[in-house]
């Protein structure tokens, strides 16, 4: 009989080429998850998982070899904004604060790659929203998050998508959450 492994054991760490093997795996996860919640989480291709991964960009936990989660980051508007995407745990890993590593981990990755630049995110989960306002993010309105195109493009495979469309991206069910080192102190 195989001993459970505790949350505890799981090493959360940047992902690099050497974890490519789990980019399928992430991105089923990542799909089962938003069926589940029924709203939305924009879908991201193989590719653009793997470029992460590559430029050292990604966040991924494993207990032993097995995939419990992921996030990634992702500079915007001339690396003035970045944003934390793609939070995912394991539903067996959930609930026991993999999520927040997970999360801190990819704080500390941005900070360090981009000291100056404001960190943002977007989410409809509560338990998202409690983790970034403990690193010492604030609600926002959608103005005050990057203007770049290619940022809200990503959007559109969202089923929310509709809604930041009809609204001229000022309203949607997600939460704009910000963190600016100018103004806020990280905990």
């Amino acid at each position: 009989m195989s001993k459970e492994i505790t949350v505890d054991e799981i090493t959360v760490q940047i992902a690099d080429e050497n974890f490519l093997g789990y980019v399928e795996t992430i991105l089923d996860t990542i799909s089962a998850a938003a069926k589940v919640r029924g709203t939305g989480i924009a879908r991201r291709s193989p590719e653009y998982i793997v470029q992460k991964m590559k430029e050292g960009k990604a966040i991924i936990a494993l207990a032993g070899d097995e995939f419990a989660g992921f996030c990634y980051i992702e500079s915007w508007g001339n690396k003035k904004f970045v944003a934390n995407s793609g939070l995912i745990v394991v539903d067996k890993y959930r609930g026991n604060g993999l999520a927040k590593r997970i999360k801190r981990k990819a704080f500390e990755l941005s900070r360090k790659r981009y000291p100056d630049a404001k960190i943002f995110g977007l989410t409809t989960g509560l338990a998202v929203m409690k983790i970034n306002s403990e690193l010492g993010y604030k609600p926002v309105t959608f103005s005050e998050l990057t203007d770049d195109e290619s940022f809200w493009k990503g959007c559109q495979s969202c089923v929310n998508y509709d809604i930041l469309q009809r609204t001229d991206r000022k309203h949607c069910l997600c939460t704009g959450m910000l963190y600016d080192p100018a103004k806020d102190e990280a905990i």
